[in-house]
């Protein structure tokens, strides 16, 4: 089933990618899933959207290293980089640092092994109503390592497009 996110963010899809239903494409955890139809070579290069509420005190640092855990559960993973992040390379979106994190999963599709890469970005959103509370977004770029050249630049585009939606007067919530 598709969730929403914890918080409202806008943002621009580079020219050449699509959305699609997450729960169509096997997304059923994410809120919003992009595909670049043109990288189409037994698997389409794709962008995810998904987060959730943290009530804890793990840091952005930790919130990847989750994700590498859950992956580990499909198959192998190797983190090639992780790093933290400032506001001017997502400007706008939040305050605080967040973490990209670049992995190369060997997994299988349909029975076939499979090597992909992904990028990850971890932000982190405090509730300004209460603070012990934050959303964690999680912007993901999954492809084959024979794709990345042709769609990596597209993520850095789409990233520099994030921000928090602009509130409606009108809406009480």
């Amino acid at each position: 089933m598709t969730t929403t996110l914890p918080v409202k963010i806008s943002f621009s899809l580079p020219d050449g990618w699509q959305a699609a239903p997450p729960d169509e494409v096997g997304a059923p955890g994410a809120a919003f899933v992009a595909l670049h139809p043109a990288s189409i070579d037994g698997f389409t290069a794709n962008i995810s959207i998904a987060g959730g509420m943290r009530n804890d005190s793990a840091t952005m640092w930790q919130i990847a290293d989750e994700s590498v855990q859950r992956l580990g559960q499909a198959g192998t993973v190797e983190v090639l980089k992780k790093t933290e992040v400032g506001t001017p390379d997502i400007p706008g979106l939040t305050d605080a640092p967040g973490v990209v994190q670049n992995l190369l999963l060997h997994t299988t599709l349909r029975g076939e092994p499979l090597e992909l890469f992904q990028s990850q970005v971890y932000l982190g959103m405090e509730d300004v109503k209460n603070p012990a509370n934050r959303a964690v977004i999680e912007l993901v770029l999954t492809a084959k390592p024979t794709q990345i050249d042709a769609v990596l630049e597209d993520f850095k585009t789409f990233l520099r497009t994030v921000r928090p939606a602009e509130e409606d007067p009108s809406d009480p919530t």
